[in-house]
């Protein structure tokens, strides 16, 4: 589920749709989290779907750690990629903002932790990455681990408004995280080496 103080908004003809804050979402907020209207498809039954499904599944949903497809319920599919992107992705099938975000902004992942099945070119960004390759994770996630560590601390001092879709065992750990007296795990964790 997607951060309640966001909407849908056209951004260009060349980008499209994206989610955009409604109000100010502070660094270390969780800004979506995966929950119980999620759907997950296996590549086999992804396969078995007609076409049109299989294109908007494939446009529209990113791969977990086990190979499946998971499709968003909400407006959450319609977070764009960033090479400097706002939101990061954890080992804990949430994401937290990376920075603030202001109202207006666009909220952003980067594509390269969402396990691509294939190689693409982003929009220039000014960025020394210019691509999108399936093994980004694998070449990038100690720096991502750098920014979420520095956020960590900040989300059990920040109001949560999805923190219901967390389990009270999780909502321990990241307490035990934040107050460093548990170690963080790495987002490496999500990468699916298909």
């Amino acid at each position: 589920m997607i951060h309640p103080k966001t909407e849908l908004k056209f951004i260009s003809t060349e980008i499209g749709y994206g989610v955009v804050a409604t109000e100010f979402i502070p660094a270390g907020t969780i800004t979506w989290a995966l929950d119980d209207l999620d759907r997950e498809f296996t590549p086999p039954k992804l396969k078995k779907m007609n076409p049109l499904y299989q294109n908007i599944l494939e446009t529209y949903c990113y791969r977990n750690k086990k190979g499946n497809f998971v499709l968003c319920w909400d407006y959450g599919r319609y977070v764009n990629h960033s090479f400097k992107s706002n939101c990061l992705s954890t080992a804990y099938d949430f994401e937290i903002a990376i920075r603030d975000i202001h109202p207006g902004e666009e909220l952003t992942d980067d594509y390269g932790y969402l396990n691509v099945s294939e190689p693409f070119t982003g929009i220039e960004e000014g960025t020394r990455r210019k691509t999108v390759y399936p093994d980004d994770l694998l070449n990038n996630h100690e720096a991502w681990d750098k920014k979420l560590i520095k956020n960590f601390p900040k989300i059990i001092k920040l109001e949560q408004p999805l923190k219901s879709l967390l389990t009270p065992n999780l909502w321990n750990d990241i307490i035990a995280i934040a107050e460093g007296k548990k170690e963080m795990r790495s987002i490496k964790e999500i990468y699916f080496p298909g």
